[in-house]
């Protein structure tokens, strides 16, 4: 019954929250953090145009349809300067951006911004899931929506194209892992989901707040997600509709 409420009403999930004995909160359904990063608001204004909406549009997919969208960026290493700047006019014009005031904004801390914007993410909103995206990406919202209310009964629960590739070994190749050797003699990744998209339950969420501190993060954001959640009790869901590059009719993402 509470899931096809959900897909009636938008997928929003019909679990509430009881404020002062009567009035009650609906939950939101997922926050997807767009990960950007300074020179790529051609992509951000792409993705506004396509697929997450701005002022009103943005504000009827987080009401109807329970789907909250923030581009998720730090700040440059000599804060306040014009990169900041711009950063901030932009916000203030769309206000449409998680900005991270404490992480510096590079690619070799691209694991260490997916860790702050799950735990801002779920101390911010009280969903049901929390997802992160690339920039590149195309996301169908209706698919996505769908897709989340299906596994509304799994408590803790990682979700997205799952793999598992090659470790590299020397500093010169493009993907090298410092860490390369805590993976074994065959030098090959754990099962884990791609990082262009893929999403974690409230449960999770809440633990990669609570244990930021310790979480150990390696060269890529997706490896140290799938690192976080081996050795607890979670539900692994491989789905071949985020498998972003690969696009297929009923699928949730496409790179662009």
């Amino acid at each position: 019954m509470e899931l096809a409420a959900a897909r009636q009403e938008g997928f929003t999930s019909m679990r509430s929250t009881e404020i002062n004995g009567t009035d009650y909160k609906r939950r939101p359904l997922v926050v997807i953090g767009i990960f950007t990063t300074f020179g790529r608001k051609n992509n951000r204004d792409a993705i506004r145009k396509a697929w997450m909406g701005t002022g009103a549009a943005l504000k009827k997919m987080e009401n109807e349809k329970g789907i909250i969208a923030r581009f998720v960026i730090g700040r440059s290493a000599n804060h306040g300067d014009s990169l900041d700047r711009a950063i901030d006019n932009e916000n203030r014009q769309t206000k449409d951006f998680i900005i991270l005031d404490t992480h510096v904004e590079a690619p070799e801390e691209f694991p260490k911004k997916a860790k702050l914007f799950f735990a801002h993410a779920a101390e911010e909103w009280n969903a049901e899931f929390y997802s992160k995206v690339n920039d590149d990406v195309y996301v169908n919202i209706d698919a996505l929506g769908a897709t989340l209310a299906t596994h509304l009964d799994k408590p803790r629960v990682y979700m997205g194209c799952m793999k598992s590739g090659e470790v590299f070994s020397e500093p010169s190749q493009k993907w090298y892992e410092p860490e390369w050797w805590k993976f074994g003699d065959k030098k090959s990744y754990f099962r884990h989901a791609s990082g262009e998209m893929y999403v974690i339950s409230q449960a999770l969420a809440k633990f990669v707040s609570i244990n930021r501190a310790i979480l150990r993060t390696y060269a890529h954001d997706d490896i140290s997600v799938g690192s976080w959640f081996i050795g607890i009790d979670v539900k692994h869901v491989d789905e071949a509709k985020f498998c972003c590059s690969s696009w297929t009719g009923g699928a949730i993402c496409a790179g662009v």
